[in-house]
């Protein structure tokens, strides 16, 4: 039967859902320090692509993470592992983030003052931090995003180190498509944060 429930988790975690955790504030009120979000896997096997207002799950284009300590402890280490493997536990390495889609290849986006437009419209952004504004006192643009990449912020703007911080980095601060896990579709844990933002983070 353990076997089994593994051969199962393991399923679920290729295919279908796999829980990250949420390490920083980046993306506060929507996603708090230490919540458990299960990420859509099946989508982008079914077609989906990231758009704008969607949050998503990307693995690290480079550099945007500092190094991840590592377990000294080799049982603690194999356990850890073994259970991140069937998804029962977030990544091992961990180089992953969660950011909010704003704008995908070919839009132009830009930030003036408190405004912050894609392709020249205002974009109504009503998940950002209290007390934030669109721009968090960072003006840029305009940048068109490359093609099979999608440019990304947090909700929580004046604590997120986004594609608006890495900007000299190759593709210009955006992300490739590639590096895509999913949307995020839940928040699973704690139960006191339980939360459903759609099968595509909607």
């Amino acid at each position: 039967m353990a076997a089994v429930g593994l051969v199962v988790a393991l399923l679920i975690k290729t295919c279908l859902f796999q829980v990250f955790t949420i390490p920083s504030g980046s993306m506060e009120n929507t996603l708090r320090i230490g919540d458990r979000v299960g990420v859509n896997k099946l989508a982008p096997l079914t077609g989906w692509k990231p758009e704008p207002g969607q949050p998503v799950v990307f693995k690290d284009p480079g550099n945007w993470l500092p190094p991840q300590p590592v377990d000294s402890n080799p049982l603690t280490n194999t356990v850890t592992s073994v259970l991140s493997f069937v998804g029962l536990m977030p990544p091992k390495d961990d180089n992953y983030l969660v950011k909010r889609v704003i704008a995908t290849g070919g839009q132009t986006v830009q930030c003036s003052g408190t405004t912050l437009t894609v392709d020249g419209k205002k974009v109504d952004e009503p998940y950002l931090h209290p007390g934030d504004d669109s721009c968090a006192g960072m003006d840029f643009g305009p940048v068109t995003v490359p093609s099979g990449y999608i440019w990304v912020e947090g909700d929580h703007r004046s604590d997120s180190a986004d594609s608006r911080w890495h900007r000299q980095n190759p593709g210009g601060g955006a992300v490739p498509v590639g590096n895509v896990v999913g949307p995020v579709s839940a928040v699973v844990w704690p139960v006191s944060h339980l939360d459903w933002f759609g099968w595509t983070g909607r």
